[in-house]
This record gives structure tokens, sequence and C-alpha cells, in this order.
């Protein structure tokens, strides 16, 4: 109890120290992102039993067509990483204010990203290597690790897209909104590509679509689009009218979400049709912009803004290891509900199960949260690198390697037998990576006043 009052005063204190200059409706934005896609992964996940009795999970969107248009609103992973870019442009400019560069910019940002993620993929390769010594089934095992898993996908496109920003934050202070404007070129080509049969010129998109949403955060923050109505309404309308264009009359298809037997996936990779989803959401924010910050400075409700996102990725991260864990205690005491997906009691059955979902869920952050919260709140040193080619070198080979691990294991087929949930390359990969990260941010560089090796609070 003491350890949790002492989070919740933390939480209060920081709320109380935001600065006047904060832009609180980012942190609104990505909180209310993040909680809409918990919310929708178990809204659509349906849960029952195959032929031989195994229980097993599956998305009933595909047995939902009336609900395809809703993913219109809800898939808001656009709104994510619109938001980080703007927290990205803002914490690389405070990083170079204190004299860091690039480099140390990208390692901070990899020790707060990796660290509540880290947590993850050793308690899953942990459970997985304790279930195959008490006789566990193999394939049961992978299959488990695989779906808890899931959450890693969006942070292999992310940090790519953190380990650019440097790069593509000058760009946009040099070229501005063309630099999206190519970006969204560049999808549409390879979204042609696929239409003709040739999908794998067609994966820059994993790319090329974050990126694009990504430097409209930068335009954000760089006061690039005001909030008036001439700007947000004929994003808004814009938006919406390609999108209508797009599926209604074009080849995408309605729903936001990939789906089975789709001519053209639009969320994997990122398509012209998402885009549009991504322009109508960021023209929505930003009419909504000025009165969402007035309310949150007047409002309670900023101290409940903080606390999410105090924990917003372990909130993200361990959201389907809580379905796991609730299926398998409900299923392990007998008393599984498995209606017909769109039945009555099917849609009866989401209220109680959200309610149990969150409750799980509280209790997983309470354990992991505070590794996140450390992470935020460390101490980190801001210097000038004395090698810093080598220095930024090992920081792009840690990089590389965590996304090759957090690849290889999304790319293994789910029910592979595996030692440890993950493939065992795949595993090495990602924790030699973060063990370099780690490495390079304990260690500051062999030269550098004392002036510039002096120890700060993150921004």
């Amino acid at each position: 109890m003491n350890g949790m009052g002492a989070v919740l005063r933390g939480v209060r204190q920081r709320a109380e120290q935001a600065p006047p200059s904060r832009e609180r409706f980012i942190d609104l934005l990505r909180g209310v992102s993040i909680l809409a896609v918990v919310l929708g992964h178990w809204l659509v996940t349906a849960v029952g039993y195959d032929g031989h009795g195994e229980l097993t999970g599956w998305s009933a969107l595909p047995d939902l067509p009336w609900a395809h248009p809703l993913t219109w609103v809800l898939q808001v992973m656009p709104v994510f990483f619109l938001v980080g870019g703007y927290a990205n442009a803002v914490s690389l400019a405070a990083e170079r204010r204190r004299g860091g560069n690039a480099t140390e910019w990208l390692l901070n940002r990899s020790g707060r990203l990796l660290r509540p993620t880290t947590a993850l993929v050793l308690v899953m390769a942990g459970g997985a290597l304790v279930a195959r010594l008490y006789g566990a089934e193999p394939a049961r095992v992978r299959l488990v690790a695989w779906f808890a898993s899931i959450p890693l996908w969006f942070l292999v496109a992310y940090l790519f897209v953190v380990v650019l920003t440097p790069v593509m934050y000058a760009l946009h202070r040099r070229y501005g909104l063309a630099v999206p404007v190519v970006l969204v070129g560049l999808v549409a080509a390879g979204d042609l590509a696929r239409l003709l049969g040739e999908p794998f010129w067609g994966n820059g998109n994993y790319l090329f679509g974050w990126l694009a949403i990504h430097q409209m955060g930068f335009a954000w923050r760089d006061g690039r689009l005001p909030s008036r109505a001439r700007v947000a309404l004929p994003l808004l309308f814009g938006g919406i009218g390609a999108l209508l264009v797009l599926t209604l009359v074009g080849p995408y298809p309605v729903s936001m979400i990939n789906l089975p037997g789709e001519r053209l996936h639009n969320m994997s990779p990122p398509s012209l049709a998402l885009l549009a989803v991504a322009t109508a959401q960021l023209g929505a924010a930003l009419l909504l912009r000025d009165r969402a910050e007035r309310w949150l400075r007047t409002s309670r409700a900023w101290i409940a803004v903080v606390a999410v996102n105090t924990v917003i990725l372990t909130i993200f991260l361990w959201h389907v290891s809580a379905a796991i864990l609730l299926t398998a205690a409900l299923h392990g005491a007998g008393v599984l509900p498995t209606p017909g997906v769109g039945s009555t009691a099917w849609f009866a059955w989401r209220l109680p199960l959200l309610i149990m979902l969150s409750l799980t869920l509280m209790l997983l952050v309470a354990i992991f949260g505070p590794i996140e919260i450390r992470g935020a709140q460390g101490r980190r040193l801001a210097r000038a690198a004395g090698h810093p080619v080598p220095r930024l070198a090992l920081a792009v080979v840690g990089f590389a390697a965590v996304t090759s691990g957090i690849l290889g294991n999304s790319l293994y087929p789910s029910t592979s037998p595996t030692l440890f949930g993950w493939p065992t390359p795949a595993l090495i990969a990602y924790l030699a990576g973060t063990a370099t990260l780690r490495l390079l941010r304990s260690r500051p560089s062999a030269t550098g006043s004392p002036q510039q090796l002096e120890c700060r609070k993150p921004g």
C-alpha cells in the first residue's frame, strides 16, 4: 500500500509540475489511442474450441461485416505515430539544448521503450521454459507465446521511425510538408505494386506509411498545423472523402484492420486508405485541440491523463497477456463462455468480459508498471561523445538487433515448437541488442568537460 501511495503521489506531483508550455492534448491523444487499441482488441476477439477440443482464439471481424466501417474510428494507431512525431521532436530539441546529440537521444529513447518491453520478453521466455519443463505440449507453448507477443509488431515500425527521427526532422526543417507528400507518393507506388501482384515492392510501406504520419507530428510541433477551421476542416472532410472513394469505388477494403482473404490489406503494411483515415483523424484532433487544452488545464482529468501515460507502454504490452491469463483461468475453472460470434449471448458477454480483463490488466500493470516508471524517472547523462561515429554505429547495431529479434519471432510459425516460446536466434538477437544499448547508456564518453558530463533529469 505504501508503494502504491508513493506512485500516486508521484503522479500528482508530475501533473502539478507540468510546465505551462506543455501541450497536454498530446498526452491525452497518446493515452486515448493506446486505450482504444486495447479495448478494440478485447472487444473483437472471439474464443472457442476447435475440432480437437483445443482452446483457440480469432478475430470476430470477418463475421461482423457491419462493424468494418467502425474501424475508421477505432483504428487509432495513426494517432499514436502522430503523437510520437510531436514528442520525438520535442525531446530531440531538448537533448540538443542540453548539449547532447542525436546518439545520446537515441540511447535515452531506447531505454524508455525497451525496459518495459524486455520485461515482457523475459517473462514470456521464462514462462515458456517452465511450461516445457512441466511437460506442456511444445506447439501450444509456442502458440501462447506468439499470441502474447502480438503487441510487439508495432514496436518494430516505431523503433525504425525513432532511429530515423534525427534525419527525418532535419529534412522536415528544410523541406517542410514536402517530405510527407513524397512519402505518400511512395505509399501509393507500393499499393500499386501490391495490386499488380508484386507484394515485395509494397513492403516499403511499412516504413513510408508510418514515417508520413510521424512527419505530421513534426509539423504540429513546429506550428505548421494551426487549430483553425480553415486548416482542420479540409483535412477532416478531405480525408473522409478520399476514404470513401478509395474503399467504395477503389480497390481498398473497408476495414482498417487486416482480414483474411483481402486482396489488399490496409494496416500491414499501411495503405493510402489508412493514410486517408490518418488525415481525417488529424483534422478532428485539430478541431478539438483548443477546447481540450482548456479542459485539461482546469480539470482533474489531467491527473488521470498523467497516470495513464506514466505506464502507457506497460498497458499496451501486457493487454494481450491479460486476455490469455483470464481465458486460461476461466477455462481451467470450467466456466469459460463460448457463445457464437454475433449472437445475443456473445454481445452480452462483452461487458463482464471487459470488466474482468480490466481488473486482470490492472494487476499486471501494478506488477510491471514500476519498471516503466523507473525508466521514465531515471537520471541520465547529457554528454558530448568523444568518439561519436563508433558510438552511433553501435547504437544503430543495437537497434537493428532488437528489431531483427522481434521480427524473427513474429515471422516464425506460431505453432513450431521452441524452447523459450521464441525462436532461440531471435531471442539471442533481441537480448544482445538490448544489452548493447544498455551498455552504451551506462558508459559516459571518453572525453567531455565536467559540465558536459553533468547528470540531468529527462525532459
